[in-house]
């Protein structure tokens, strides 16, 4: 029988209809979807904050709602928010208390010291969080998450308004973990942030799971770009009549035989080219069906 990390079983909440998941140790899965999907209530009751009206949620066998398979859990919310008058190795230190006083684990600073470590915050350790930018904001939401080694990570909008750079530190953080063991569970308002660290993406709308399955595959996905030098006033079965001419995608058929059905509807063909589908893409199809 697999070890499953973390299972949702149909799960209807406030937001959510009928969502399942199953998540493997040192698995990265991505939850995106515009706002009001469901996805931060998704990750409340992954984490044990927000009780379902149907289904259940269990990490690593346990329902969530017992003790023993909180411990094992690690929330980071969207926009973190940390007491301004405490410095970063200080709101670390009152977790780490909190978590040795509950586990009966070692001294609290050993703790707090590898949290610095894996959310590269050594350096900012005596800062006061009032003085953070963000994305020191969302490392130390990471610290405070993965303290006392969580088997189960919920990241909520981590990405979240930072530039390229520090997005690609973040996302190295995160892959170290999951390569270490811990499952992660994270969602982004934009499907771009996730395209190089989630091995599967959850596409959600009105909180149902629409669209589900490995990113590569869904990365694989073609479309075949048509140019013409008038658009016509119907477009071929299987196309739609964009602003150059046309666009279809190539599931079950080869570029060719696309090409020549436009050219017996007597197209003018002008150019053609052929692209892979982006997550954002994929994401905004679902949002607009009706």
């Amino acid at each position: 029988m697999t070890a499953y990390a973390l299972t949702l079983n149909d799960v209807t909440a406030r937001g959510l209809v009928g969502v399942s998941l199953a998540l493997l140790p040192g698995e990265v899965a991505g939850v995106v979807g515009p706002a009001g999907a469901g996805k931060t209530t998704l990750l409340r009751i992954a984490a044990g904050t927000f009780a379902p009206g149907a289904g259940a949620a269990h990490v690593c066998g346990e329902p969530v709602t017992q003790p023993d398979a909180r411990r094992l859990v690690g929330y980071a919310g969207d926009n973190p928010v940390f007491p301004r008058g405490l410095t970063v190795h200080e709101v670390l230190m009152y977790y780490a208390r909190l978590h040795c006083v509950t586990n009966g684990e070692r001294a609290p600073r050993g703790l707090v010291r590898e949290a610095l470590e894996l959310a590269g915050l050594t350096a900012a350790a005596e800062l006061r969080t009032e003085a953070l930018g963000r994305a020191d904001l969302h490392r130390l939401g990471l610290a405070q998450a993965a303290l006392g080694s969580r088997r189960v990570l919920l990241l909520d909008e981590m990405f979240s308004g930072l530039d390229a750079v520090a997005r690609r530190d973040l996302r190295g953080r995160i892959a170290r973990l999951a390569a270490g063991g811990v499952a992660v569970l994270m969602t982004a308002r934009d499907p771009a942030a996730l395209e190089r660290l989630a091995a599967r993406v959850l596409v959600l709308r009105r909180g149902r799971i629409v669209r589900a399955g490995p990113l590569a595959s869904l990365l694989a996905e073609r479309v075949l770009e048509v140019v013409l030098d008038a658009p016509p006033p119907e477009p071929p079965p299987g196309f739609r009549i964009t602003d150059a001419g046309l666009e279809a995608p190539l599931a079950g058929r080869t570029v060719e035989s696309a090409l020549a059905l436009c050219r017996a509807h007597r197209l003018a063909v002008r150019a053609s080219r052929v692209r892979v589908k982006s997550l954002e893409e994929i994401v905004l199809e679902t949002h607009d069906r009706p």
